[in-house]
């Protein structure tokens, strides 16, 4: 899904902050992505687009949002990108496996359905580490269509924003959007796409 790339870095760096100040300040730079994954899958389910708007990949440890990552290791590029994530985020390690938050969310570049997305994905996933996440995201159809091909030695593979509206009876207490929700959230999503795509 074509999305400007100035909205996916600030909302990028924003939902990041936003689970790192729900984390006290400071944050698992994997468990950060893994909770962003499951608050875009979820928004998407129920109401027809993402929330970052990121590429997502498939790799061993379970689907990664590839742009969102660079900001988190905040070795994002172009310069502007990274002069942004600066303002907000802060690495606390040499390996850049943990950051913290450096400044307050800029909560208006979130809608009121955003937040309340993020809130339920932390509220349901705080207490797993990045570890226990990451074998949470193995149960979700759009990961397991591409295990194979990882299993076969490809590092990562990229995945289809429509594979996050397959069923599975892993729904984690979030997923359980009714049949007639998800077709609805599906077709605004399918007619988002087809805009952007003809303004592209």
């Amino acid at each position: 899904m074509p999305i400007p790339s100035a909205t996916t870095y600030k909302k990028a760096t924003q939902a990041l902050n936003f689970f790192a100040q729900k984390k006290g300040g400071k944050i698992n730079k994997m468990k950060a992505l893994k909770l962003i994954y499951f608050a875009d899958r979820l928004h998407l389910r129920k109401y027809g687009r993402p929330i970052v708007g990121d590429a997502y990949w498939a790799m061993k440890l379970g689907p990664v949002a590839s742009r969102t990552k660079e900001i988190a290791e905040l070795s994002v590029t172009p310069r502007e990108s990274l002069v942004y994530a600066r303002k907000y985020l802060k690495s606390t390690d040499e390996k850049k496996e943990s950051f913290s938050s450096h400044a307050p969310m800029d909560r208006d570049l979130f809608s009121d359905t955003d937040i309340e997305c993020m809130e339920a994905v932390y509220d349901a996933f705080s207490d797993k580490d990045q570890f226990e996440l990451a074998e949470l995201t193995h149960l979700m159809p759009d990961w397991k269509k591409h295990k194979k091909e990882l299993e076969a030695g490809k590092k990562r593979v990229r995945m289809d924003y429509m594979d996050f509206f397959t069923e599975t009876k892993h729904d984690l207490g979030l997923f359980r959007q009714s049949a007639s929700a998800i077709a609805l959230a599906r077709e605004m999503f399918k007619e988002a796409e087809e805009v952007a795509t003809f303004f592209a």
